[in-house]
């Protein structure tokens, strides 16, 4: 299995600076994106720390067979897979602890969106609004679902599709790292299939553009580099009211 990705982050047309940070190492197999939010450039600390966390603990289990588990072993998980989660967990205690140390970060988080292609299946960790999607054999799927008020709104049937992508409160999450120590991460394990395509996102371009949209593009354009840009450029032409972050990896048979 080889593996092709690019990852790009544009701040927007609204901010004045970007909160969002994200990771890609096709040698290590793992992707990830982080949309970080609080005043005073927490945003982008807590977003750019919890990005350093889980590399750093995934390099680690990847270097050191007797790594041990900060926060255990799930069985029914691949070593991979739990290196993730358990990175994801130590990212969450990282952001805790700076709030308490440093108070110019209090309220600081961050989504976290992160995907594993170390084996035969893909795991993906994901809290906050930021998304997993897959586009395999040409049918476009989300993998994650939002930890927002408008999606529990919305899954409960009490706004539809259309008042949710223009809510007031559509940027609102109920879920992200740096909160609370008991976190609760969405774990999902899908196996992987030769062309594969991920894509990892901030909400900058899932709120700007839809997802027929999104798809379309990843299919008419091959090139990663190309694909990625083109959908920053497409959440700017639709207004660009937040940073931007999309990372692409394909895997190759």
């Amino acid at each position: 299995m080889r593996l092709q990705s690019f990852g790009i982050t544009d701040v927007g047309l609204k901010r004045s600076h970007n909160e969002d940070n994200f990771f890609r190492s096709d040698d290590m197999g793992l992707y990830l994106v982080a949309d970080g939010m609080g005043g005073h450039a927490a945003g982008e600390v807590a977003s750019g720390s919890a990005i350093q966390a889980i590399g750093e603990f995934f390099d680690r289990h990847l270097r050191d067979t007797s790594l041990t588990w900060p926060f255990g072993y799930d069985s029914n998980l691949s070593a991979s897979a739990n290196a993730l989660v358990n990175g994801v967990r130590l990212a969450n205690q990282r952001l805790y602890a700076l709030q308490q140390e440093r108070t110019e970060l209090s309220g600081m988080g961050t989504t976290i969106a992160a995907v594993e292609l170390t084996g035969p299946a893909a795991t993906i960790a994901h809290v906050g609004d930021s998304r997993v999607y897959r586009l395999r054999r040409g049918v476009f799927e989300q993998l994650t679902t939002d930890h927002s008020w408008v999606n529990e709104q919305l899954q409960k049937n009490i706004i539809t599709a259309d008042e949710a992508r223009n809510h007031r409160y559509r940027n609102v999450i109920t879920r992200a790292l740096g909160n609370r120590l008991d976190l609760e991460i969405d774990v999902r394990v899908e196996p992987i299939e030769p062309g594969d395509l991920f894509l990892i996102c901030s909400d900058g371009l899932s709120t700007m553009v839809e997802d027929d949209e999104i798809a379309a593009i990843l299919r008419e354009t091959p090139d990663l580099r190309e694909c990625a840009n083109k959908l920053v450029a497409r959440a700017n032409e639709a207004g660009g009211h937040d940073n931007i972050t999309v990372v692409l990896a394909r895997v190759d048979g």
